[in-house]
């Protein structure tokens, strides 16, 4: 069975991370999502909310078959326990390829057997990030066009807690 590890922050997930995760779930017979904690990096939502958001966005937008876990430490220590064969990430643009790029040779470095997978993200999302949804939401704007109901939701949710305007 040929597993892939699509890894990512996922704060929050988007409909461009689900147009990757879907293409990705075509190829391999296995597709794990890994929602990572970095230590370093601020999130607005915890890794156990990010994970719920993951699989939420999952069931709404109807995609099965696809694991969601958390992880913490070395993305090919957490390819090599999955098992997993390659390592799926989506490029948005040609600044998205210089960072993947050093990112794919130290993973081959540190495990040859696993592969990196490009995909480019469908044109209508190449311009949308997490951090530009954080940013709609946290003004108020409709993020509606940009992630599914439930991560709007949390956004609302979220936003409105911190007196912020809340996002449509």
């Amino acid at each position: 069975m040929r597993v892939a590890l699509y890894p990512g922050s996922f704060d929050p997930i988007t409909y461009g991370h689900l147009d990757v995760l879907r293409r990705a779930k075509r190829l391999f017979d296995e597709l794990v999502v890994a929602v990572v904690e970095n230590p370093r990096k601020t999130s607005l939502f915890s890794a156990a909310e990010r994970k719920k958001l993951v699989r939420s966005s999952l069931r709404e937008e109807e995609i099965c078959g696809v694991r969601v876990v958390t992880y913490s430490g070395l993305l090919v220590h957490c390819a090599q326990e999955l098992g997993a064969v390659a390592v799926v990430r989506g490029l948005r643009a040609t600044s998205d390829f210089d960072y993947e790029f050093q990112f794919a040779l130290t993973n081959r470095d540190l495990d040859g057997d696993i592969e990196s997978v490009f995909l480019m993200t469908a044109g209508q999302y190449s311009f949308l990030s997490s951090s530009l949804v954080k940013e709609i939401a946290r003004y108020g704007g409709d993020v509606s066009k940009f992630v599914p109901r439930c991560v709007a939701k949390a956004l609302r949710s979220h936003f409105s807690k911190q007196g912020t305007r809340e996002a449509r």
